[in-house]
């Protein structure tokens, strides 16, 4: 056999496999089960509130950002295996270059510039979004056990400012939750409930789990408090979560702007059934949201569930120094 057929036969595999993995990425591509118009999102659905598309829009640049370094990289690759293949006539030890500064410079520089530009943008955002409001529309103090939820509606449910006589502080329930963030409650909050199981259901959707209820166009901060490990609370079309942490409390603000029931979950492994916590929002006119918390106090679900554990002071070193 001639030489240039021994070579015509060991590219033979190569054409092979290439064609194979074409074939495989044309799999991938096509059975994704995503169509034209969900591509623009990217896998994330449909924003519900006026803060989720600032999180998309994150998303989506960070995947453009992803594509456009994919394809650099992927180019040179290319590059460098056409234009710098063996020779077929040549044997030989082609020439070694060991410093190339441009080269060095460049591999150095621009993913110095990448994480930068990342990080501004990634910082940007989210200090927007956690930043709440002095004086937010609603408050929910939103309570993760072992295995479900609680929902602290800190509102003026009967339209009285004078009602109840005691401020907030002095309920036992919320000894969890620190003065700044009860000072944003309304003035006369007597409060109402809701409480859940794993085996709870939403009569609507038969969803398992409690449901949240939360009015549509007005701004409400989440305050989150939990009873015994970590949690994180997450409603999907909200586009963020949160950790849900014994001994500190962490909170955001949202303004639904869109009415339906979603999904909602704990985000974080919390035992070992932690798969059963899940929730509901279901988001409504804000008359209707008022009935609602009249429905509650109406079946007795006044007051506060307990928020959790107190909050801790910093951590001290409690190691004894040997003299």
């Amino acid at each position: 056999m001639s030489p240039n057929g021994s070579d015509r036969s060991s590219r033979r595999p190569v054409r092979r496999k290439l064609l194979q993995a074409l074939a495989a990425g044309a799999v991938l591509a096509t059975a994704t089960g995503c169509t034209s118009k969900d591509f623009p999102r990217l896998g994330m659905p449909t924003p519900v509130t006026e803060e989720a598309p600032r999180i998309l829009s994150l998303w989506q640049g960070s995947w453009a950002a992803a594509l456009v370094t994919g394809i650099l990289v992927w180019g040179l690759i290319i590059w460098s295996v056409i234009f710098h293949r063996r020779s077929r006539t040549k044997v030989e030890v082609p020439q070694q270059t060991r410093y190339n500064m441009p080269i060095e410079a460049l591999y150095t520089a621009v993913p110095i510039i990448i994480v930068s530009v990342l990080f501004y943008f990634t910082a940007r955002d989210e200090n927007k979004l956690l930043t709440n409001p002095e004086k937010p529309q609603h408050v929910v103090n939103v309570v993760g056990f072992q295995w479900s939820w609680a929902f602290n509606y800190m509102e003026d449910v009967d339209g009285n400012a004078a009602t109840p006589a005691k401020p907030l502080r002095e309920n036992k329930e919320l000894d969890a939750i620190p003065d700044r963030f009860l000072k944003k409650a309304p003035q006369g909050a007597e409060g109402v409930y809701d409480i859940g199981v794993p085996g709870t259901r939403n009569d609507q959707t038969n969803n398992p789990g409690p449901t949240l209820w939360l009015p549509k166009g007005e701004t409400v901060e989440f305050v989150l408090t939990s009873r015994d490990v970590i949690h994180s609370f997450w409603v999907v079309p909200f586009l963020m979560k949160q950790d849900v942490i014994p001994g500190h409390t962490n909170s955001f603000t949202v303004t639904p702007n869109k009415e339906g029931t979603f999904l909602g979950k704990c985000a974080e492994l919390c035992g070992q059934d932690h798969s059963r916590m899940l929730f509901n929002v279901k988001v409504v006119s804000p008359e209707r949201y008022k009935q609602h918390l009249k429905e509650l106090a109406a079946k007795g679900q006044t007051g506060y569930q307990p928020a959790g554990i107190a909050m801790t002071d910093h951590a001290k070193n409690a190691e004894t120094k040997n003299k």
